[in-house]
């Protein structure tokens, strides 16, 4: 199903210099500074239950695709809210292989062709007439030793694996991986949402949570920066290198400690506008990066989701079902404020991403081509694709450069799917770092730094890793 040249340049000197590229880079140590695979797997080290499970029901990728051609959730065994008894997972499976020419000419097949035939030897296509053999083949490899999380994670060689983490999060298997003693280094990511975000569900709870978590007095302003501090503190200890912010906007505010003060108090009484709840989250923000600025930990903003779209699905399935749409979002006025307070400050690494592409010429890259604190993260969510990456390289590196760039992150919860993300991103570097050189804007030797570097240098140095 694969070729060995895909995703190279057509043209014949460029090509040639990408397949060179590609031999430097393509078994070098995966980086995964941000995604959201399950630490509980690496701790229990338990046998994957099943193909579907494995496969299918984690991956928003897939099952939203099967869910805008008709396709249940239901039918596919996506957890409900309430609980109700899941799908058998070969039915989901075959529902799946019935479906699969839905992924034509999308990241979501390149990724799925990758694991199917590197991960289990299947080299014909998936259809609905190999559906059971495919199940079969891969339900057996899953009870081996070979299959188990943490085999896998050896075998994929992956050197660090960043979690998501709710403040409020015990990050009980992150220590008992720790305590373990298995060498795999998986680490927790500081994800306050929660407790940020009054439209959050059971915000006001959390926030009670997250005083009694800390031992900090959570009514007043002053108590609860300090609970913030303090958990901080305990993701830092079991391993976290960053913080993870998903806003709407990228607005962010300075407000003087009255104000502060005033408008937290507003955010607590239950009776806060929606202008207040934004004005809130843009003053944390600002707060987030002076806290980066005190303890290290790398920061990053995921802003222009409008979540849960659909609220049938939201009411019956919860969050992260594929509903997440892009929205159009302006950076350059909006972070104003927080780049004024720290923009210049050389201890903050501030990474931005973007479901807009059409601010990266516009707006990052001029603001991180400036900013000694700002960096770009990588196409993310609906532009991790060949286009997207390409796009993103064609529009941001005439003014960014290269090195103010932070490399690639899969931000996944398809543990499978990590190698053959790595992969594209891997080889539309080399494929755009070969044209460069056929075009002679790129000496060949100065090509072989920056691919390692976008490999592996880049996202070590932003994340602390």
């Amino acid at each position: 199903m694969l070729d060995a040249k895909r995703l190279f340049p057509v043209e014949g000197a460029a090509r040639a210099v990408a397949v060179k590229l590609y031999a430097v880079v393509k078994d070098l140590p995966i980086i995964s500074p941000h995604g959201h695979t399950d630490p509980r797997w690496f701790a229990e080290n338990a046998a994957f239950p099943n193909p579907a499970a494995l496969l299918i029901q984690p991956d928003h990728y897939i099952f939203r695709m099967l869910y805008s051609q008709g396709v249940s959730l239901e039918s596919l065994g996506i957890p409900q809210v309430d609980g109700k008894e899941q799908a058998d997972p070969r039915e989901v499976w075959r529902i799946f292989a019935k479906h699969y020419y839905l992924f034509r000419g999308t990241p979501t097949r390149l990724w799925l062709d990758y694991t199917f035939e590197n991960q289990f030897g299947l080299t014909e296509r998936l259809s609905p007439e190999n559906a059971d053999a495919y199940y079969d083949l891969i339900a057996q490899k899953l009870g081996t030793p070979e299959f188990r999380p943490r085999a896998l994670f050896e075998k994929f060689n992956i050197e660090v694996l960043a979690t998501t983490d709710s403040p409020l999060d015990t990050l009980e298997y992150h220590q008992e991986i720790r305590d373990s003693g298995w060498k795999g280094r998986v680490v927790p990511t500081f994800r306050p949402d929660a407790v940020i975000d009054a439209e959050y569900a059971g915000f006001l709870d959390n926030i009670a949570k997250l005083g009694a978590m800390s031992g900090e007095d959570v009514g007043s302003y002053r108590g609860y920066l300090n609970a913030l501090r303090n958990r901080r503190a305990f993701f830092k200890k079991l391993g976290a290198t960053a913080t993870d912010h998903g806003h709407l906007t990228a607005r962010t505010a300075d407000l003087d400690a009255g104000a502060a003060e005033a408008l937290y108090q507003r955010i607590l009484s239950g009776s806060s506008t929606a202008a207040e709840q934004e004005l809130f989250q843009a003053q944390m923000l600002t707060e987030m990066a002076g806290m980066s600025v005190e303890d290290g930990l790398t920061m990053q903003l995921h802003p222009g989701s409008v979540r849960n779209h659909n609220l049938k699905v939201y009411e019956k399935f919860g969050r992260d079902k594929g509903a997440d749409m892009p929205s159009p979002t302006e950076y350059v006025r909006n972070l104003r404020p927080l780049l004024n307070k720290y923009g210049n400050d050389s201890r903050l690494t501030f990474i931005l991403f973007t479901l807009d592409e059409t601010v990266f010429s516009r707006e990052l890259a001029p603001l991180a081509g400036h900013y000694p604190a700002l960096k770009l993260g990588p196409p993310w969510w609906f532009h991790d694709s060949p286009e997207g990456m390409m796009r993103f390289r064609e529009t941001a590196t005439e003014t960014a450069g290269f090195y103010n760039t932070v490399g690639f992150n899969d931000d996944t919860r398809a543990f499978l799917s990590i190698p053959s993300r790595h992969d594209v991103a891997r080889r539309i570097d080399c494929a755009f770092l070969g044209r460069l050189v056929a075009e002679h804007r790129l000496d060949e030797a100065e090509a072989f730094e920056v691919v390692k570097d976008l490999t592996v240098g880049l996202v070590k140095k932003a994340y602390k890793l």
